[in-house]
């Protein structure tokens, strides 16, 4: 990756999808180099990329670290007995989330993973709570669906969490006249994409299958990030034409437009055994209350509408 600025402690937390107390533990336990000009913290691009290499490695173990972030390896749930309650999924939301649960006494753990691979997670045992944004073309229904296909023989919950608007990073003033996703067909585009199983690829694809494209065929497909930010920040530096992610992290970038095609539901599913937990029960009190409802309400790029209902297995 071609150096092109320094980067704050934010958005490095932003790319990596944790919280910046979490940054400033790894830079104490000198898992992630940084440095300083005059009070302020400063990473190159490439310290961030090198931490990501090192941890995909880590992963080659299941563990809970001094951080709270798990790491996930297929394994059976044993292996995860010490490391608390783990909620899955990437938005920033669940880290406060669990900030609110450890306010209660409760040791909530997080496991940074895409939609997909998190309700794999969840199948396996190796979480407890997974987030799953993934839309089924078919029936232009959010998760329910592949709850059903990929937890086979398991009763599940779905409970509404979110909706955020999903849509396309273009550079600011949109120079290609970019607006939908007829334009995955143009031959003077180059998009940047996400990860297998995250769910704005799975998003894309849906799109890419309705409009009879194979995505092989468009430029840049094969390009993968990690994250929303990451995404943008392509487009912003002119490394990629489109990509697709969610409205609140565009606001992150200012060199990229952003023009909304899909309102998304960001759900959380959990095993039905598990629903009377102390865990489960406190979490979802702190999901239906006043005070986490005003923290989210009005910040932007949230819609709390319905947050808490239980929306299928129950």
């Amino acid at each position: 990756m071609e150096e092109k600025k320094a980067l704050s402690t934010q958005e490095v937390a932003d790319i990596l999808q944790v919280s910046k107390s979490t940054i400033y533990d790894l830079i104490k336990k000198g898992k992630i180099t940084s440095y300083k000009i005059g009070r302020k913290v400063r990473f190159t691009e490439s310290d961030v990329q090198k931490f990501i290499a090192v941890s995909k490695k880590e992963q080659s173990q299941v563990g809970c670290s001094a951080s709270g972030i798990v790491q996930l390896q297929p394994c059976f749930r044993p292996q995860l007995e010490n490391c608390g309650f783990v909620i899955c999924g990437q938005d920033l939301i669940l880290d406060i989330l669990s900030n609110y649960m450890r306010n209660y006494g409760i040791t909530a753990l997080r496991a940074y993973t895409g939609s997909y691979d998190s309700l794999i997670a969840l199948y396996k045992g190796q979480v407890d709570v997974a987030s799953a944004h993934l839309w089924d073309s078919e029936k232009d229904q959010y998760n329910v669906s592949y709850v059903k296909a990929l937890l086979p023989g398991i009763p599940a919950v779905v409970v509404r969490f979110i909706s955020r608007q999903q849509g396309l990073y273009v550079r600011k003033g949109n120079p290609k006249g970019l607006s939908s996703w007829e334009d995955f067909r143009r031959s003077d585009i180059t998009m940047i994409n996400r990860e297998y199983g995250a769910g704005s690829r799975v998003l894309l694809d849906e799109n890419l299958q309705r409009m009879g494209l194979c995505g092989k065929y468009v430029a840049g497909y094969q390009n993968m990030v990690q994250s929303h930010l990451a995404v943008a920040s392509a487009v912003g530096r002119g490394d990629a034409d489109i990509g697709v992610g969610t409205e609140k992290m565009a606001e992150q970038v200012e060199s990229v437009d952003f023009i909304p095609l899909k309102k998304e539901r960001y759900d959380l599913v959990v095993r039905k055994e598990d629903m009377d937990r102390p865990e489960m029960v406190t979490l979802l009190e702190i999901i239906r209350s006043e005070p986490f409802h005003k923290e989210f309400g009005s910040i932007g790029g949230y819609d709390i509408t319905d947050m808490g209902e239980i929306i299928y297995g129950i």
